[in-house]
């Protein structure tokens, strides 16, 4: 009796094992059921039909004079066009920007006459135009994107510090110390400003800008955002930005820029 429980224990164990093995998907059905899932999607939208109806995404973005973060939330309306809202956030720098270091004194680094860093805040909106779609999973789909929206530019007070009286103290050039400011960059125990410094003396500029771009989307068929944008950007101010003295201030800003964009599709 106790050998045919073990042999029917036996046995039922391996028909279980077996039904499990059977049911189980192996590596090759997921990759023709994703495969199948890709091609119905190219087949619905060449009938134009919508794989994917919205869409977030992240950016990391270098410019030509910086570099930025920004976020993206896209609505499409038809396999063609799609409507993105955008937040960005960058630091934008001077040309004739130079960092220096005194070896001869425990110093933090310092630019010579910067007075102000320069954050453009921007809000908008770009209509996204497909230019050629993704013809298979390795394929990638071009866009053109075109639009603008409103800029905050945000000024922060570069502060340094210096000896002012027997005493390290910080001042900055928009102040009874500006000549104290400007004179002390030549002092060797000037010190450059910490993250936590200028912010009390922020100011604002307002303005408008314009961005057009074209999109390369390697990941169109999947519920991930996987794409890299090229274009450029021009922005315009209210007024002129002071970021370095003894140079010319503008008010007109010109760059080209790239972003890494992922995300999530839905």
């Amino acid at each position: 009796m106790k050998q045919l429980l073990i042999l029917l224990s036996a046995l039922a164990f391996s028909v279980a094992a077996f039904a499990q093995e059977t049911t189980r998907p192996t590596k090759k059905s997921r990759k023709d059921e994703k495969r199948a899932k890709i091609n119905a999607q190219i087949k619905a939208e060449e009938e134009g039909v919508i794989a994917y109806k919205k869409h977030y995404a992240f950016g990391i973005k270098l410019t030509s004079d910086g570099y930025g973060l920004s976020f993206e939330k896209g609505y499409s309306k038809s396999v063609k066009t799609a409507t993105l809202f955008q937040f960005e956030i960058s630091e934008r720098k001077h040309q004739k920007e130079e960092k220096r270091t005194n070896p001869l004194a425990p110093a933090s680094p310092f630019i010579y006459g910067k007075i102000n860093f320069f954050y453009p805040i921007k809000l908008g909106v770009q209509k996204q135009f497909l230019l050629g779609n993704k013809s298979n999973k390795n394929g990638v789909s071009i866009s053109a994107n075109v639009g603008g929206g409103i800029t905050l530019g945000l000024l922060r007070a570069y502060e340094i510090e210096v000896d002012k009286a027997g005493k390290r103290t910080f001042i900055r050039y928009d102040s009874p110390d500006s000549l104290l400011f400007i004179n002390s960059f030549n002092d060797p125990s000037v010190s450059g400003p910490g993250l936590g410094k200028g912010w009390s003396h922020l100011k604002l500029t307002p303005g408008l800008y314009v961005k057009p771009g074209v999109r390369f989307d390697y990941g169109r068929y999947n519920d991930l955002v996987s794409a890299l944008e090229v274009g450029v950007a021009a922005e315009f101010y209210s007024k002129k930005i002071p970021q370095m003295f003894d140079n010319k201030q503008k008010q007109f800003f010109f760059s080209a820029y790239i972003t890494v964009l992922f995300g999530k599709r839905k």
